[in-house]
């Protein structure tokens, strides 16, 4: 087990605060013009409101947005386990998600980009179990998509969030 000393400690802390490191929330951060300050377009699809919840929840409901956020969710299946009666047993649902932050003034396009992810769901057991890890693979999947792009739009936001 590795046990530091007060002085490894200090010397630790000094070096981290000479990297030039800043936390993104901290006061003067580059993050903290996103809190409540972009605007998600209304989701049309379930998917697409549990993807709009999670970002909301990570960079708050806007009152008024400096930016609006514009995307497009891909999501798609792939059999993943067949049994030699050719039974699927389990699928992989793959998603992706373009997106676009948006200056509200002008609308011009400040950063964009794409995430994707997957994840899985068996499909072993009853129609009703199915069908409810089917759902709940794709809300697994909403939260993995937004939480890459929250990652991005604080690892980005110093140069556009200004």
């Amino acid at each position: 087990m590795l046990s530091f000393n007060r002085r490894t400690l200090i010397l630790m802390l000094a070096a981290l605060g000479a990297c030039g490191f800043q936390p993104a929330y901290g006061p003067n951060g580059a993050a903290t013009n996103l809190q409540a300050n972009i605007e998600i377009d209304a989701p049309t699809t379930r998917d697409g409101f549990n993807f709009v919840r999670h970002l909301e929840e990570r960079l708050g409901q806007p009152e008024t947005a400096q930016f609006t956020l514009s995307y497009a969710l891909k999501l798609n299946e792939d059999d993943l386990g067949i049994t030699p009666a050719q039974s699927i047993t389990r699928y992989n649902v793959l998603g992706a998600v373009d997106y676009a932050v948006h200056a509200v003034g002008n609308g011009a396009v400040v950063h964009s980009g794409t995430v994707d992810a997957f994840t899985s769901y068996s499909a072993t057991g009853t129609t009703v179990s199915t069908q409810t890890a089917k759902r709940a693979a794709y809300a697994r999947l909403m939260i993995i998509l937004a939480d890459q792009i929250t990652t991005r739009l604080i690892a980005t936001s110093g140069g556009w969030a200004q």
